[in-house]
């Protein structure tokens, strides 16, 4: 049955306007004013609203194994609080074990998200066995639509490859025209700090952040930077928390190289200082972990100059009981937090709402150049005819409170706890169909799709 939205303010990256939307089958057929109504359309009056596409979320850790447990939130219950938020579309990250093929690791993969993602969704893979073997791989994966790979510099023994494994993966994908993105900290000197802390028992979370200080991450980004501009291929950095990071990006501009750089809600919101409350910093344990005021200030401009063009989240998630796990240790925390709901919303609220970003810099961040980057444009990111049906009705003036007592995502706090927003995601479509409305879900478990993606186009 088609579906006209009517009267929104309509915003993609590059256009701002009144304009009805109408919509029929998966995909967005026509747009105008005062579009004829079809028989049997159902009608949403969007008038006072604003419409954008479904937000993207380029990096989630949905049920991955993790520091002897998994992270709580499944494919079903992840993409499903996703689109409670106005994200539409994730990318999850493959991990392959050492010793394994990229290949099992896909399977494994897939064998979650198969039938069960309510949203959209795709797939990074991250390597951390680069072999001959694996490299034999990379084409076929190219191939299925999964034209992205992650390298860890940090997680010796489980995740970390060295940078001669790293060259190689870069050279190698840049063969098939794929993008290799990073987990850019000194895994080395992390560990150091580590050992040295829980050696003189500073066992606290705050000494998780004291175990990655700045330098250990602008470092790591700066030679992430340098050998991919050895290589000759592009290069994207995860979860930027820092202006020391930044600066690195900066850095490479004045040789003509382009470096990517994806920052995450909370670092542009929450700062260390939440670090200092006892085990309740346990909360937002994560790597890397929250900065300071001035590193939010450096983000925030790093947004509006071109140089961040990402806004995801990491998400995480830990119950708290398995949080505790660390109680005595905050080596053994679980790293991550929840935060896939939230994103669009505070970032509207606490960006827009605040003046800190414009609105097309907000639709720019928060969905456009994540479809542009990782192969979904102008299928995803955008407004337009044949796009799929993605899109996010917003009311701009209503006030709500961030609570883990309503949010849909599967843990049982909040980083956000009491946060009073403006701005709230009333209407979500994904291809085409209502798939949230008036806070329920209107589309059942397994209605999300694996999205085949392209080649970076940004």
């Amino acid at each position: 049955m088609p579906i006209l939205l009517q009267n929104g303010r309509v915003v993609t990256a590059d256009s701002d306007g009144i304009c009805d939307i109408l919509v029929e089958g998966e995909q967005i057929v026509a747009l105008g004013r005062h579009l004829p109504v079809p028989a049997d359309t159902t009608v949403l009056d969007c008038t006072g609203k604003i419409v954008v596409p479904g937000g993207i979320d380029p990096h989630v850790h949905l049920e991955m194994p993790f520091m002897g447990t998994f992270s709580s939130d499944t494919y079903e219950t992840g993409t499903r609080a996703a689109l409670h938020g106005g994200t539409t579309t994730v990318i999850d990250f493959v991990l392959q074990k050492q010793g394994h093929s990229l290949r099992a690791a896909l399977e494994e993969w897939q064998g979650r998200a198969t039938g069960n993602a309510v949203g959209d969704y795709s797939f990074h893979l991250a390597v951390t066995d680069f072999n001959e073997n694996t490299k034999a791989e990379i084409a076929e994966i190219v191939a299925e639509g999964i034209t992205s790979f992650k390298a860890f510099m940090a997680y010796k023994g489980s995740l970390m490859i060295d940078d001669a494994q790293l060259i190689g993966l870069m050279q190698e994908v840049k063969k098939h025209g794929g993008l290799v993105t990073a987990h850019a900290t000194n895994g080395d000197v992390i560990d150091s700090l580590i050992a040295q802390h829980r050696a003189a028992g500073q066992l606290a979370p705050l000494y998780h952040y004291l175990s990655q200080p700045e330098v250990t991450e602008a470092e790591a980004s700066g030679r992430f930077a340098d050998l991919a501009n050895y290589a000759g291929t592009e290069a994207y950095i995860v979860h930027m928390t820092c202006e020391g990071a930044l600066n690195q990006v900066r850095h490479a501009t004045r040789r003509n190289q382009r470096v990517l750089a994806e920052t995450c809600i909370q670092y542009l919101l929450l700062d260390a200082s939440l670090y200092q409350h006892d085990f309740e910093g346990a909360k937002v344990v994560m790597s890397p972990p929250l900065r300071e005021k001035k590193d939010q200030t450096a983000l925030w401009a790093g947004l509006n100059q071109g140089l961040v063009q990402v806004v995801g989240t990491d998400h995480c998630p830990f119950l708290w009981e398995q949080k505790l796990a660390g109680k005595d240790d905050f080596s053994k925390i679980p790293n991550g937090h929840p935060a896939v709901e939230h994103r669009m919303e505070l970032l509207f609220s606490e960006g827009v709402g605040d003046g800190k970003i414009t609105l097309q810099r907000f639709v720019e961040v928060t969905s456009t150049n994540a479809a542009k980057i990782f192969g979904m444009f102008p299928r995803k990111g955008t407004i337009s005819i044949g796009a799929d049906a993605d899109l996010v009705v917003i009311d701009p003036a209503k006030k709500h409170v961030i609570s883990a007592a309503t949010h849909h995502m599967n843990v049982d706090y909040s980083a956000y706890e009491g946060w009073e927003v403006t701005g709230k995601v009333e209407t979500v479509l994904l291809r085409g169909q209502v798939a949230v409305a008036a806070g329920e879900t209107k589309v059942a478990k397994g209605y999300g799709q694996f999205i085949k993606r392209s080649k970076t186009a940004f």
